[in-house]
């Protein structure tokens, strides 16, 4: 159960590098990518033309400060956080796990306020 934890982190980070790879720096969150935090950030925020247009701009902020694999990667530990055991305490004890999830809260908080404020 832990090694398919850890293996299923690595493939979902290996992914992410590899759409990386793959398209240009400048717009490097592929449109599935945008879309599914545009439904995530509706869910949490009202299902109006308003909040999606907030949220579409709070992706685009968001894809503007962080690359995509370092979205990718960030998204991977906060949902391996959420699991429990061995496994999940790994994600959870790694110091080097915390910054990347403070990159995401920064490039979060400042789609937070060029898009909802």
């Amino acid at each position: 159960m832990i090694r398919r934890a850890i293996e299923a982190g690595a493939l979902l980070l290996a992914l992410g590098g590899a759409a990386v790879a793959a398209t240009p720096t400048d717009n490097d969150y592929p449109t599935s990518a945008r879309v599914d935090y545009v439904f995530g950030c509706m869910a949490a925020n009202g299902q109006t033309r308003e909040a999606m247009a907030r949220c579409s701009c709070s992706v685009d902020t968001l894809a503007s400060i962080i690359p995509y694999d370092h979205y990718v990667a960030a998204e991977t530990i906060l949902s391996m956080r959420q699991g429990v055991g061995q496994a999940a305490n790994i994600f959870r004890n790694t110091p080097q796990y915390d910054d990347t999830i403070a990159e995401l809260r920064r490039a979060q908080a400042e789609a937070e306020i060029t898009c909802f404020k």
